[in-house]
């Protein structure tokens, strides 16, 4: 079983790294931003909120993303293992996930922390939003608050979990697959197959 939370501001590659660790141990992908984006797409009443807030850069209330997480942890193909992508984000989300975890009898092995350089990632999400149309991704200015708002809500939550011992930071620059290479090189380096 293994059990993985990726990390990193926007544009890092979190979602292109999580789908191929996720195919390497087996285990399935839990990306609260696809969730979000596919209820924006379907216009659901979640989708058309959601929207809202990230179209500000801003994130989805705690409330509605914590309850979603802990549903689609209890799903069967948990079992073996799931990566989460986007979730928790802030220190209170951990807290959420902290305590879904211990009704389960789970905890996190590793925590993946994909870092960059913020013009890197600027440059990314900008490419990323002519290639996909992602509203939340055209606009400079946005793309600016949503890093702003990363290193202020999140960044912490890389210093709770670097306390915990579970932090494994990984250039994110470069080749997709040479990326992979060094995320599973950390791992295996922390027993994790």
């Amino acid at each position: 079983m293994v059990r993985l939370l990726v990390v990193g501001p926007p544009g890092a590659g979190k979602g292109t790294q999580a789908a191929r660790l996720a195919e390497a141990y087996g285990i399935p992908a839990i990306s609260t931003g696809d969730i979000f984006r596919a209820n924006v797409r379907d216009e659901t009443a979640l989708g058309v909120e959601a929207k809202g807030f990230m179209d500000r850069g801003e994130y989805v209330p705690d409330s509605l993303t914590n309850a979603l997480v802990a549903d689609r942890l209890g799903h069967e193909d948990c079992a073996p293992g799931f990566l989460l992508d986007g979730y928790p984000r802030t220190v209170d989300q951990v807290r959420a996930l902290d305590q879904v975890l211990a009704d389960q009898g789970e905890k996190l092995d590793a925590v993946v922390e994909l870092t960059v350089e913020t013009e890197v990632v600027v440059k990314r999400i900008l490419l990323r939003a002519k290639d996909s149309g992602r509203s939340d991704d055209a606009d400079e200015t946005v793309i600016r608050a949503r890093l702003e708002l990363f290193a202020r809500e999140t960044a912490p939550l890389i210093e709770v979990y670097g306390g915990r011992g579970l932090l494994v930071q990984v250039d994110a620059i470069g080749e997709i697959a040479d990326v992979t290479d060094r995320i599973t090189g950390a791992l295996r380096q922390r027993g994790i197959e």
